[in-house]
């Protein structure tokens, strides 16, 4: 039997056909996160420098309103989703009545929590790519030992033994060992390359909460010094300036 791949698929018995049929199945889905995942990060990125360049200035301006506003239209951003539900909540605390814990502080909690749901989002689907290059090898594997029983017991059946009387069986089975290694050897290739991706962007994200709360912690130190010395216009200039800095290191993250 020559090998040809077509003859091998239609010698198949109903196992080995399940098993690679399985495989092909795998791979399609590492092919669907993969592409998913790829659109998904290049979306997010594209969206967040657009977002970081109008949120800038509005920072440094202080217009918080307008910056939620323009999170909210920037829906494919991580960044915009972090920095806009971090501002909705620092404007809401900071407009109901003063309770035990300040308004930055509540704000910075709830970030970690909006970090949490943004990681969760980040690498939805990765597992699957994980799961495919962990297994599909054993699922193949699985294949070539049923295949190789199948051959020895038509042996033992017939009575007639020989390299010639096992070799297709085994060149099928082996087939199925091969196709495992082929869906899984990309799947772990791809699993790392997101997961560098992935890393990458929730450290630019990390770094952005930083620089956020910075900026609140900052603003609201002002407004403290300007309530206990009277100085209004001037601390309201050194704001100005402080914010514009911080809000610049925003819009670079």
């Amino acid at each position: 039997m020559n090998f040809n791949l077509k003859e091998i698929y239609e010698h198949m018995g109903v196992f080995a056909l399940g098993i690679a049929w399985t495989l092909i199945a795998f791979a399609v889905a590492s092919l669907a996160v993969f592409f998913e995942r790829l659109f998904v990060f290049f979306r997010s990125r594209a969206a967040s420098r657009q977002f970081a360049g109008r949120a800038g200035p509005l920072l440094a301006q202080q217009q918080h309103d307008a910056l939620v506003k323009e999170a909210d239209g920037n829906k494919s951003s991580h960044l915009a989703m972090m920095l806009g539900g971090g501002m909705k909540t620092f404007l809401a605390k900071s407009r109901a009545p003063a309770g035990k814990l300040g308004a930055v502080e509540l704000t910075r909690r709830d970030l970690v929590r909006i970090n949490e749901r943004i990681t969760a989002d980040v690498r939805r689907g990765m597992s699957v790519l994980a799961t495919v290059g962990s297994v599909a090898p054993f699922v193949g594997l699985l294949g070539t030992v049923v295949g190789i029983i199948e051959a020895f017991a038509g042996i033992a059946k017939e009575g007639s033994g020989g390299l010639g009387a096992v070799s297709a069986g085994i060149a099928e089975a082996l087939v199925v060992t091969a196709l495992g290694l082929l869906v899984a050897i990309p799947a772990v290739l791809m699993f790392n390359f997101l997961s560098t991706r992935a890393d990458a962007l929730l450290l630019s994200l990390e770094q952005a909460r930083s620089e956020f709360m910075d900026h609140l912690e900052d603003m609201a130190g002002d407004k403290r010094a300007v309530a206990g010395h009277g100085g209004s216009h001037a601390a309201g200039a050194t704001d100005v300036v402080s914010t514009r800095t911080e809000a610049g290191d925003v819009g670079h993250a």
